[in-house]
């Protein structure tokens, strides 16, 4: 009759497959525990993505929990509990380094202010206007993409916090919520240029005004937070001689949210001031002179009778 003594007894006699056994049963526990937790996380967490995260990082924890009690039971090299927990949580460092970095990009979003919801930005190559921050993603309205000018996509997009400690952002709004944009225009030679220039500085100023009263407090707000030089707020014209025509270049600040809205109203107004002109500013197009052609001589035969 077998006996819990005699079970002793028989362990004691054969250490190393009592230490075999004890490995078997510690293997066992571990397994039975990670099922345990697994099933758990698989019923109480609703999202599909969230789910298939969670069970890599239990079964990536499994593995390395495993190694540990592997090497501990067979090399003997690991006798001190305090490294193994030093060695663990490496591990677990490692594999839950996005979640990790996640959570403190955050709480550098929310600290440092680096940008809130209702802001304008671009980070990891996707633009857009953002509508939710929380522990883990930013949820923006994307912008762009096969959508022209500042246009929302439709798309809404949930970025890793993580992204900003791996590259630029980019926010449009944050202190300064203005950008400056331009305008070329090419205009025919033979056209009244300072009526020209007249017509397209009016034009910027009743179009923009708004926006430049609005901008000359903010703009001196951050020249006084910020080591940056100051800049004209004002539309500036700049002219340049090429081939075909004369390039006007109008720059100005606008709202960015505004940017198409105003571009559009612009070019309605000087293109009905231009025509209004009664031809003395053209809008120019591309031309080719041919400077030369080759005269060609062409004989012909008498008929024959």
């Amino acid at each position: 009759m077998i006996t819990w003594d005699s079970i002793k007894y028989w362990l004691t006699e054969h250490p190393t497959t009592s230490q075999v056994f004890k490995y078997v049963i510690w293997v066992l526990i571990i397994i039975f525990f990670l099922q345990f937790v697994r099933r758990t996380l698989k019923k109480r967490l609703p999202n599909a993505d969230t789910r298939y995260k969670s069970q890599k990082i239990i079964e990536t924890m499994g593995y390395i929990l495993l190694i540990i009690l592997t090497i501990s039971y067979f090399t003997g090299n690991i006798k001190d509990f305090t490294l193994a927990i030093g060695l663990l949580t490496a591990g677990i460092t490692i594999t839950l380094q996005e979640l990790i970095l996640s959570i403190a990009g955050s709480l550098f979003i929310f600290f440092v202010k680096v940008y809130q919801p209702g802001d304008r930005i671009e980070i990891n190559g996707i633009k857009g206007d953002v509508i939710d921050i929380n522990s883990m993603y930013t949820t923006m309205m994307e912008i762009g993409q096969w959508v022209s000018s500042d246009n929302y996509s439709g798309r809404i997009v949930k970025l890793s916090n993580a992204f900003v400690f791996k590259g630029p952002v980019y926010n449009y709004s944050q202190d300064f919520p203005f950008i400056w944009d331009e305008l070329n225009l090419p205009i025919r030679y033979g056209s009244d240029v300072e009526l020209a220039k007249s017509i397209v500085i009016d034009v910027a100023r009743e179009v923009l005004s708004e926006f430049v009263q609005k901008s000359v407090k903010q703009w001196k707000h951050v020249v006084d937070k910020y080591y940056i030089e100051d800049a004209v707020v004002e539309p500036t014209l700049a002219i340049a001689m090429t081939d075909n025509w004369i390039q006007f270049n109008l720059r100005y600040i606008v709202d960015y949210k505004k940017r198409r809205m105003s571009k559009n109203r612009l070019n309605e107004l000087v293109k009905k001031a231009m025509d209004a002109s009664e031809g003395k500013v053209q809008l120019a197009s591309a031309t080719f002179e041919i400077v030369n052609i080759p005269v060609v001589d062409v004989k012909t035969a008498p008929a024959k009778d």
